[in-house]
């Protein structure tokens, strides 16, 4: 029988795609590949195939694929999706489009909102409606849904969301009402509200409803042509998904709620800064991710990422929430900003230099790629700052030019703005590093948390040459860039286990909850989890279940989350949850309201199976004396250090002609295939047991760099 012990991760962003071929336990190749946009199968299997090669195996060999992707995050935002109908509960189609009812930003005389997915004229009502507690006011009538049938033939829809009122409750309507859609129209896609997002608040619950519709056609089509395509190959094995939450599921369940993947490619990259939080016993982190075309940012306590069940996709203004699409799904909580390797620099009319989030993308990418960009991209302003090896760029794969990245420098940056090529590219870099300081200031302020004292975990193609400077600007004096960090999401896929995540809206005062409700709750989630879990895993595979519930004062519009570390007993299941609301509450706000009643709203049951994978559980090799070994640069460059912005002579390392303990003492460059490190003078870098590489910065430097 063949030995299936190999693994592939696959990673598609917006410049890159990243595969990391595991061929035994432990042991990886990997490599960059350009994203194929029109056919984005294309990089996966040409990449693919690329890798087979170089290992010299056989591609039966390969017993599990591991896929993230940012398709669905883009056909959102480009609009690229399927024609969409929307069936609702008669008086409700204009929900989608009234939103919250507010101004988002109230001093914009010319805000406007974002369109919804499904215009008006295919937002359709039918005859049904349920209480709020599941009881029927009008039963469903099948009679005005056939009424609407040869409309939905007529406009040739590809896809169908249906989201009927209080459907959390119960979805015995909605069910009714796809029976008959699947009847009439069996090529159409159906997507029910109860299925993908059977929770409280109508607005949130018929957009995410909507968005998966919109994406559904657009995801499976990709999938299936992407299976066909690994088969092509000679590769049978298993085809996972990675979702937004940090888990994987099979390729089916991935095809019938895609929306589940919006974050795949950051959450692969959250997964793995947690495994080296755990690795290194981290209590403290932040995880940065930056790519070819967005940075990441993921707190991260006690090894495990911060989670959330909102996200919102497509902002009409970059930072402000109630500006984008809603969605409810898990999600790990991150901050993601249009900064990347390949972010375009322009100066605005006000002469002031800007960064992103408009992307070169692989096509043509920035002007070094010589592929026919004329604009200049952080990629750019890098090259000219010395921050990257030419030479070994995407392991040797794509020459850089710098003379077409000076070129596109002072045609679109220095010339508008008065500078010289190397103020122009100082500018764009320091334009970039301080829009991710800032966003990584206003996440850690929405959540509460301090930056100063943590560790940043770097990691993406460019992240590594731009930490030093974020740490700098943000108090922070310690990264950690791991072990293939330039493929790093794609690694995290190989550690993800299979879970899912099943929640339920029922409304019941703490006062009255007792344990046949909670029993009866849990065990209708379990379920629902189980059946979906298992498909990944073998009968014996032994699960872990954690149990999330959503609490709040009666009367308040929003609810806190708190985490049963385990069921208690009946007698003690009320006084559980009410000292750990209490507990949350008070450190939201910092006080409780005594003698107020409080409600349990909405419950959450997270089941997942074991790690994929695992990392060397090794405390970080401090370097002593005996230890040091003596580096061995391969040359040395030009390196503009941003804090004093002089030049200095910075000795180029390669990764792995380095040794545990080695010492590299700033200004320095450390290349690798993936990715280039920078280390900027004051900071010195060593390798731990593991092979991860750890800066530290000296005395009081990075405390200046937030006043620089």
């Amino acid at each position: 029988m063949t030995d299936k012990l190999a693994r592939l991760a696959v990673d598609i962003g917006g410049t890159f795609t990243d595969i990391v071929l595991e061929r035994a336990p432990g042991e990886f190749l990997s490599g960059k590949y350009l994203t194929t946009h029109v056919e984005p199968e294309r990089a996966v299997l040409e990449g693919t195939k690329d890798l087979i090669a170089k290992s010299g195996m056989s591609p039966d060999r390969i017993g599990l694929v591991v896929h993230g992707t940012t398709l669905a995050t883009n056909a959102l935002i480009e609009r690229k999706g399927a024609k969409v109908a929307l069936i609702t509960t008669k008086g409700f189609r204009d929900s989608l489009e009234m939103a919250y009812e507010h101004r988002f930003e109230v001093s914009d005389l010319y805000m406007e909102r974002p369109a919804p997915l499904v215009p008006r004229w295919l937002r359709l009502e039918i005859d049904e409606r349920l209480a709020a507690d599941g009881s029927v006011l009008r039963p469903f009538d099948a009679a005005s849904l056939m009424a609407l049938i040869p409309r939905l033939r007529d406009e040739a829809v590809e896809a169908v969301a249906v989201c009927f009122l209080h459907s959390y409750v119960d979805g015995v309507h909605e069910r009714m009402a796809a029976e008959i859609l699947r009847r009439e129209l069996p090529e159409v896609k159906i997507t029910l509200s109860h299925e993908i997002c059977p929770e409280i608040r109508e607005y949130e619950r018929g957009s995410t409803t909507c968005a998966n519709a919109y994406v559904q056609p657009v995801m499976e089509s990709y999938l299936r042509r992407l299976k066909d395509g690994m088969a092509g190959l000679g590769i049978q094995s298993e085809i996972m998904l990675m979702m937004s939450s940090g888990g994987l599921c099979s390729l089916d369940v991935a095809c019938a709620q895609p929306i589940k993947l919006v974050e795949s490619g950051p959450a692969g990259g959250a997964v793995l800064a947690a495994s080296i939080a755990e690795e290194l016993k981290i209590e403290k982190a932040i995880a940065f991710d930056m790519g070819g075309t967005t940075a990441k940012l993921v707190l991260i306590d006690d090894a495990t990422p911060q989670q959330s069940r909102n996200l919102e996709v497509a902002r009409a203004y970059r930072f402000l929430r109630g500006s984008g699409m809603p969605l409810r799904v898990p999600v790990i909580d991150l901050v993601e900003i249009g900064a990347g390797g390949g972010s375009l620099a322009s100066v605005d009319t006000l002469g002031r230099v800007a960064v992103g989030p408009a992307s070169a993308g692989s096509e043509p990418g920035p002007a070094a790629y010589a592929r026919g960009g004329t604009r200049p991209a952080v990629t750019d302003a890098d090259l000219i700052l010395g921050k990257i090896d030419p030479v070994g760029f995407a392991g040797g794969n794509i020459a850089l030019d710098a003379s077409l990245s000076a070129k596109a420098l002072d045609t679109h940056v220095g010339e508008p703005a008065g500078m010289d090529t190397r103020t122009a590219a100082i500018a764009v870099v320091e334009a970039v590093d301080e829009n991710m300081a800032n966003a990584a200031r206003v996440h850690a302020t929405d959540n509460g948390a301090q930056l100063e004292g943590r560790t940043m975990i770097a990691f993406g193609g460019a992240a590594p040459m731009h930490a030093a400077r974020i740490a700098q600007k943000l108090s922070i004096t310690r990264i950690i860039v791991p072990k293939g960090a330039g493929v790093g999401s794609a690694h995290g896929f190989l550690l993800a286990p299979v879970s899912y995540e099943a929640v339920r809206t029922r409304l019941i005062p703490l006062d009255m909850l007792d344990e046949h409700q909670i029993g009866a709750i849990l065990a209708d989630m379990r379920s629902e989890a189980k059946s979906i879990v298992g498909l990944g895993l073998s009968d014996d595979t032994p699960l872990t279940e954690s149990v999330s519930v959503y609490l709040r004062y009666r009367g308040q519009g929003h609810e806190i989350m708190v985490t049963l570390e385990r069921i208690p007993e009946a007698e003690a299941l009320r006084p559980t949850l009410l000292a750990l609301f209490k507990e949350e509450y008070r450190r939201h706000f910092g006080r409780v309201i005594p003698g107020m009643e409080i409600e349990c709203l909405t419950w959450k049951l997270a089941l997942s199976g074991p790690r994929s994978g695992s990392v060397p559980v090794t405390a970080s090799a401090a370097p002593t004396a005996s230890a040091v070994s003596e580096a061995k640069p391969i040359k040395q460059q030009v390196l503009v250090d941003l804090l004093t912005m002089k030049d200095g002579n910075a000795n180029v390392y390669l990764r792995a002609d380095l040794g545990i303990g080695t010492i590299v003492a700033g200004p320095a460059i450390i290349t690798e295939d993936e990715t280039n490190t920078t280390i900027p003078e004051g900071f010195t870098a060593h390798l731990t047991r593991a092979g991860h590489l750890v800066l530290e910065a000296q005395g009081a430097r990075a405390s200046q760099g937030e006043a620089a």
